[in-house]
């Protein structure tokens, strides 16, 4: 537990440029605070003075500086001298009464509001480093590390539990400063003024404290902005980690962790503007209040002609003991709170700790490009360790080809076909490019060469020609609106309202499927790859969204090493070479003529669909 709270107060570093202010800040709060309580002493002294009059004596040297009723009475007959000399009348001695009231009172707030804030500082950009930190790491994450995980557990601790866990942080300020400070302040008033009844207090505090504690008030609901970049916020991580793929296929995770670390920013930037409000709305209050009570004091202390011998001690005892409640009932409250945030902080560290099973080598080279083919050498691959998906298959792709992988829905085609950018790592046999282990090469370095168009069409909630960009973030309008001609895109994204600045919606909601899958073939004809992988590119489109897809896809295919998976074989007829993959096995293997012929697997699968 202990270390597992050291390692959250890393996130806080450096600690100092928040403790260290803090701590003057809390002091001062605290000095201040107390005087407010210890002045009640010589007013009802000087007020209620039995003689009749204002009970007050000048005092012309300092004072010693005593705890004691009248200790806090001298003090303040030597104030009177300092600021009026000799010169005594009962106006000038309340509105003294009212000034030091309000002077202390006003430093009390002041450094209050300044502790305050020092730690909605500490907290808010606490938590803009958890996230940067999490999110990154997540984001970098491989492809087989989200097959075991929920979506929305990864999202509740980057979003929920870290907004526990700021509280673990920032409350180990107030345990160690403020509320300390505070108690401390109060029990030296209290036995100044009294140490019986402060014994008593002592042993009956702890019990008065957790009878009439409040529980600490709910936070104020976010402003709308802030909600709307949280929001922001949230769907960047749920697009990100939904299309995990297509952000690992085209190396964009430095892109969106960009995108997000800039929504993040000007959250936070929301939460310290808001922070200010609210921090300054409490103290304001006491503020604007005691200064009421003070202008009474004043013009209501002309009212009394004469003092009564009164319990001013006591009524000072009363007032510090009903205020010292709410700093010791706030110390036991941030226990609570710490031990709550060191339970949320071992989820985050678990999956700040978390490794993907694909890692670079140490040694890992650079992928400079297909010079003559990639191989897959009899390679076996289980997602459990219980059953092999891929059983065996030795294929081999040279430069320029197209291969096509064909067969019944779950056959092992589309994870064949993600052992080659490497999503996963094989569990026997090899993939080699050009000869060499595809191990020995940097993940981007390979990925950088390639792009992706899958069935399921992954798009942000961006405008069209920022989903296009991701291909190549560096391209031009020019580059993007090419590509998007050669994708058969761009006379639907000029109809749109805004062209290519349109929104497309939550994952390209507000376009058809065929026009989001050639938003997804610009994207990848604009990065240009040299190897493209087409994962089921047109099984789920009408036949006319097919029809312009096929086109677009008949483009980007030309001149490229390409890997095709086909299950309505309706984009096969011109590879190379046919696979048939069943049950983790090639059962076939030849032209499309050649596979006709032989009146097997291939062929029935032709039948199956009416192909002619």
């Amino acid at each position: 537990m202990f270390k597992t709270y050291l390692r959250l107060l890393d996130f806080a570093k450096p600690l100092s440029r928040y403790t260290i202010p803090y701590f003057f800040f809390a002091a001062f709060h605290a000095v201040f605070n107390t005087f407010n309580y210890a002045m009640i002493i010589p007013v009802l002294n000087a007020m209620f003075n039995s003689n009749g009059g204002f009970g007050f004596v000048p005092t012309y040297s300092f004072p010693q500086i005593e705890f004691t009723e009248a200790g806090f009475t001298a003090v303040l007959s030597y104030l009177y001298t300092m600021a009026f000399g000799e010169s005594y009348t009962a106006v000038k001695f309340l509105a003294l009464l009212g000034i030091v009231t309000i002077m202390m009172n006003f430093l009390s707030n002041l450094f209050r509001y300044a502790a305050a804030m020092t730690v909605e500082t500490l907290r808010v950009n606490t938590i803009q480093r958890m996230r940067d930190t999490m999110y990154s790491h997540v984001i970098n994450l491989n492809v087989g590390f989200f097959s075991n995980q929920r979506k929305g557990d990864i999202m509740s601790r980057i979003t929920q539990d870290v907004m526990v866990v700021q509280y673990c942080i920032t409350n180990t300020l107030q345990v160690a400063f403020r509320d300390p400070f505070l108690i401390i302040g109060y029990l030296v008033l209290m036995i100044g003024i009294s140490w019986q009844l402060s014994l008593f207090a002592v042993v009956f505090l702890p019990v008065v404290g957790l009878v009439i504690g409040r529980v600490v008030k709910r936070l104020r609901h976010p402003a709308m902005r802030s909600q709307e970049r949280m929001g922001e916020l949230v769907s960047v991580l749920d697009e990100s980690l939904s299309g995990i793929k297509i952000v690992k296929g085209y190396n964009a995770s430095g892109f969106l962790a960009n995108k997000f670390k800039q929504i993040n920013q000007s959250l936070s930037d929301l939460l310290i503007s808001m922070a200010r409000r609210q921090q300054l709305a409490s103290p304001m209050s006491e503020f604007m209040g005691i200064t009421a009570v003070a202008i009474i004091l004043v013009f209501g202390g002309l009212l009394v002609g004469e003092g009564l011998i009164g319990g001013a001690g006591f009524i000072a005892f009363i007032a510090a003991f009903s205020q010292i409640t709410r700093p010791l009932r706030s110390f036991i409250d941030q226990f609570a709170n710490i031990n709550q945030g060191v339970a949320a902080g071992e989820r985050i560290f678990a999956l700040i700790d978390a490794e993907g099973e694909v890692q670079d080598r140490p040694d890992a080279k650079e992928f400079e490009g297909l010079k003559e083919s990639i191989e897959l050498r009899d390679v076996r691959f289980s997602y459990d360790g219980t059953r092999d998906v891929i059983d065996g298959i030795t294929l081999k792709l040279r430069k320029g080809e197209t291969i096509a992988l064909v067969g019944a829905s779950g056959g092992g085609k589309s994870t064949l076909s993600e052992l080659v950018p490497r999503f996963y790592d094989v569990t026997a046999g090899e993939v080699l490019f050009d000869g060499v282990n595809v191990k020995e090469y940097k993940q981007e370095s390979l990925r950088a060469r390639m792009s992706i168009v899958a069935q399921e069409t992954v798009l942000f909630n961006d405008s069209i020609e920022g989903n296009i960009l991701m291909g190549r973030p560096s391209a031009t309008h020019d580059e993007v609106v090419e590509a998007s001609k050669v994708a058969n895109a761009h006379s639907f994204i000029m109809e749109s309202p805004e062209g290519y600045n349109s929104n497309i919606g939550d994952r390209g909601a507000k376009l058809s499927g065929g026009q989001r899958q050639r938003i997804s073939i610009a994207r990848a004809v604009l990065k240009n790859p040299e190897i493209l992988i087409l994962d089921e590119a047109t099984s789920a489109l009408d036949t006319e969204s097919e029809k312009l897809v096929q086109d677009a896809l008949t483009n980007l295919l030309k001149g490229r090493t390409s890997i095709v998976i086909a299950h309505r074989l309706s984009t096969i007829y011109n590879a190379d070479r046919i696979y048939v993959v069943d049950k983790g096995r090639i059962v076939e293997e030849g032209t499309h003529n050649e596979l006709l012929a032989r009146e097997g697997v291939y062929a029935h699968l032709i039948a199956m669909q009416s192909f002619k």
